[in-house]
């Protein structure tokens, strides 16, 4: 069948690029391959749908061009013959063109229409398999598509077919007595016609039917019903497109096998207040737990408008006792002023290196450095008092820090005879306006919980809502990391239901899990 798109004609010879059709799985971004995690990092130009996972396109390079071509029913952002001009007229110019697709390319996706036009395009291409949402919707229900016990036949049928044709035209008798397990993509608007035609044709009114939305995301629902009453449930329910539609005797394995949406924090909706570069590793931990995690970042991390303070005490570290890190951020600052220099970390040598906390300790250990002394109290507090343990008096004390840190740790190690120097390392600014989709959410009360880390992230979060701030956050969790930014949040008014015993990442989460699942 010829390609329908005016690019299958003679054409100048010019250098030819590459299309990668990538199938980006259902929506959990951990489900894409490896392959075609590593497509997207060396891709030039990346043209992708509504169903693919938007946390992908944070694969991309910088100069990446991003095209988004998605559909949603009733809504077609772009035809598909002029999808198929347009990855032929990229890859012309001789890009890597990524063209990245829910589930899989090649199943009930379109993959194949588009690889004949580049074929007959010639032009270069590559398919790189996904998870289909069929098999994944099953798996994160609880549902096994095929089970020996239950069936060893599993048919995958499109529910919403090409407009000239008919679902009347299935061999439904075929489909509702020689395949065990019927999984419908696309079904929901044919769903009456499906439970009517299965029933007519053989297959029992008592047939377990699941009903899988927004698969393998926390926003996932899943409806079991029957045959017979699957259409007034779904009603009942209000459950819209997109779904998946299982069918057969597997479904009723679900309660004893589901795993995904019985996570403490599932259907948790919760507000990531980091920084962009650092919101990554909260969500992982919130999303463990079941949570959709909403990045809100509200700080950014500038260097200071001079190194010249730091860069001088890094020169006189052969004379310093102690160097104290208190954060990620001014480990990382230390250490390009380091490397700035021509140094490394034999610079260090004899001075012994202090770690306000685990994730710190962590991020030093990641330059080939192993702190000597991390407190137990992860705060400036446990850090004056560990040297106070150590003896700082006549000792040499380096502390390079926030513009908006305390000056507990310069001030109490002073009045125990050390000297410190505190250069800047690093300051932290609040972006110039709010995601109007997070103040959205905020007014239709869609956010279970907010999260600070900071009282810098309390301030800017609280300065970038305005006037409205404390009556869009009424009814909001508020989850505070620990005594000095809870001080901050109350001092503005919010009320604080969850502070952690340690002022780590793993314990707020710990703790959200507490409050929210007590018992758990």
């Amino acid at each position: 069948m010829p390609c329908p798109c005016r690019f299958s004609g003679r054409m100048a010879k010019v250098k030819t690029g590459i299309v990668y059709l990538i199938g980006a799985g259902p929506g959990d971004p951990g489900l894409i391959t490896v392959k075609g995690r590593d497509c997207l990092r060396r891709a030039d130009v990346v043209v992708y749908d509504y169903l693919a996972n938007p946390a992908f396109l944070r694969e991309l390079p910088e100069h990446a061009e991003r095209i988004y071509v998605g559909k949603k029913a009733g809504n077609h952002h772009r035809p598909q013959d002029k999808i198929n001009e347009l990855l032929i007229a990229e890859a012309r110019e001789g890009k890597v063109v990524v063209r990245l697709k829910g589930g899989d390319p090649y199943i009930f996706g379109r993959g194949g229409e588009e690889a004949l036009c580049l074929q007959q395009a010639g032009i270069p291409f590559e398919v790189v398999p996904g998870v289909t949402s069929g098999f994944a919707a099953g798996a994160y229900a609880g549902i096994p598509l095929t089970h020996r016990d239950y069936t060893t036949s599993l048919g995958l049928v499109t529910g919403h077919e090409n407009p000239e044709k008919k679902m009347s035209s299935l061999d439904w008798e075929k489909l509702a007595t020689g395949v065990g397990t019927l999984v419908f993509y696309m079904g929901m608007a044919n769903l009456a016609l499906i439970s009517k035609q299965l029933i007519a044709h053989g297959r029992p009114a008592s047939t377990p039917v699941a009903v899988i939305r927004w698969a393998t995301t926390p926003r996932q629902q899943t409806l079991v019903a029957t045959l017979g009453d699957v259409v007034e449930k779904v009603a009942e329910a209000q459950i819209k497109p997109p779904a998946i539609i299982v069918v057969g005797e597997v479904v009723s394995l679900r309660e004893e096998l589901r795993w995904f949406d019985k996570r403490p924090l599932f259907g948790k909706r919760i507000l990531v207040t980091r920084t962009t570069e650092q919101t990554g590793a909260f969500s992982a931990l919130l999303e463990e737990q079941g949570a959709e995690a909403i990045a809100c970042p509200v700080i950014e991390i500038v260097p200071p408008q001079s190194w010249e303070e730091l860069d001088a005490e890094i020169a006189r570290l052969g004379e310093t006792d102690y160097l104290v890190l208190t954060s990620a951020n001014a480990v990382k600052a230390f250490f390009g002023r380091l490397q700035a220099a021509q140094l490394d970390a034999r610079a260090l040598h004899g001075t012994s290196v202090v770690a306000v906390g685990p994730k710190t300790a962590a991020a030093i250990e990641s330059r080939g450095i192993r702190p000597d002394l991390v407190p137990g109290d992860y705060r400036a507090e446990g850090v004056v008092e560990l040297l106070r343990q150590q003896g700082v008096a006549g000792k040499r004390i380096l502390y390079p820090r926030a513009e908006l840190a305390r000056d507990l740790i310069p001030c109490a190690l002073r009045a125990e005879g050390a000297t410190v120097a505190a250069p800047l390392a690093y300051r932290t600014l609040a972006p110039e306006a709010l995601d109007e989709d997070i103040r959205t959410q905020l007014q239709q009360k869609q956010i279970d919980a907010v999260t600070f880390t900071s009282s810098s992230t309390v301030n800017n979060l609280l300065d970038l809502l305005g006037a409205d701030a404390l009556s869009l956050l009424e009814g909001v969790t508020v989850v505070s990391i620990g005594p000095l930014t809870t001080a901050t949040a109350v001092n503005r008014g919010l009320k604080v239901a969850i502070e952690p015993q340690d002022s780590t990442l793993e314990a707020m989460v710990a703790a959200m899990v507490d409050y929210f699942v007590p018992g758990s």
